[in-house]
């Protein structure tokens, strides 16, 4: 079959399902929807999640449960600003936390200026912060973190350790990230996620970032899931997407597959490769 018509068989083990989300609405893009100029202002310096933003987050969270995706991802990766983390606590986290039990809260109560309670971490999968992930970074005060140090006091359940710099060294207050080096990060990510063993996986982060990486990928596909790809995406969307990999940068073998054949014995097709080969010749 032509590589480029029709269906792709790939083996299920060398690809991964991922559940792309874009942050919740911040109060940065109320005005910054109105204009562009408003992402400069540095009132809003690492956004936090508007009202309607936190509603846009309940109902994402009814989605992923009433569909059972909450019991399939195995690993939720966030990018280390606000909106994000919030995003990512209120959608995957668990639900009210309690002290009665023996558990870290995954979001402190009013966490942000929230007016939320605090969440909990029981039954929820592992939440990483990555920095690869992050929203286009220079010049906009809403693109800057605060201290990893102040983020894990309000999400106490939540892995920085990936983080190398308490403060934030990656944003420049001159200069901002070109179009092509949002899209090398992006791939960088993407390629960082084969290192991962876990086959689905939560990824909650950014416009920018979603959308200069994304761009990358479809270029073998009709141009019609090539705009599916690579549209932009609502705030709190979630698109779920597989990734494959056909250069077997990852080397693990299947733990699904079995290998027939056990116990061992006779066991040749009636159209086997090597019958044919010798009929052909001899016909």
């Amino acid at each position: 079959m032509d590589s480029g018509a029709g269906p792709s068989l790939f083996p299920l083990h060398r690809c991964k399902t991922i559940h792309l989300v874009r942050h919740a609405q911040g109060i940065h893009n109320v005005e910054g929807e109105k204009s562009y100029k408003a992402y400069m202002n540095p009132e809003y310096f690492d956004a936090h999640l508007t009202p309607l933003g936190w509603q846009q987050v309940d109902n994402l969270r009814k989605h992923v449960h009433t569909s059972g995706l909450h019991k399939k991802i195995e690993l939720v990766i966030v990018s280390p600003l606000l909106r994000t983390l919030q995003t990512a606590v209120g959608v995957f986290g668990g639900g009210d936390y309690t002290d009665k039990l023996d558990i870290l809260p995954m979001m402190l109560a009013n966490a942000g200026n929230s007016g939320r309670g605090a969440i909990s971490s029981l039954d929820c999968p592992p939440f990483i912060a990555v920095e690869l992930c992050r929203e286009h970074l220079g010049v906009h005060p809403c693109d800057r973190r605060r201290n990893i140090s102040d983020y894990q006091f309000l999400f106490p359940a939540v892995d920085f350790s990936l983080i190398e710099s308490d403060e934030d060294v990656l944003w420049k207050d001159t200069v901002r990230e070109t179009k092509e080096e949002v899209t090398a990060r992006g791939l960088k990510f993407m390629n960082w996620l084969w290192t991962r063993k876990e086959k689905e996986i939560a990824i909650v982060t950014h416009s920018g970032f979603l959308f200069h990486t994304l761009k990358a990928f479809g270029n073998d596909c009709h141009p019609s899931v090539k705009r599916e790809i690579c549209k932009h995406f609502a705030n709190c969307e979630l698109r779920a997407m597989v990734i494959v990999d056909k250069s077997m940068a990852g080397s693990d073998w299947s733990t699904i597959n079995y290998p027939g054949k056990i116990p061992p014995g006779p066991d040749i097709s009636s159209d086997n490769d090597e019958n044919l080969e010798k009929e052909s010749s001899n016909s």
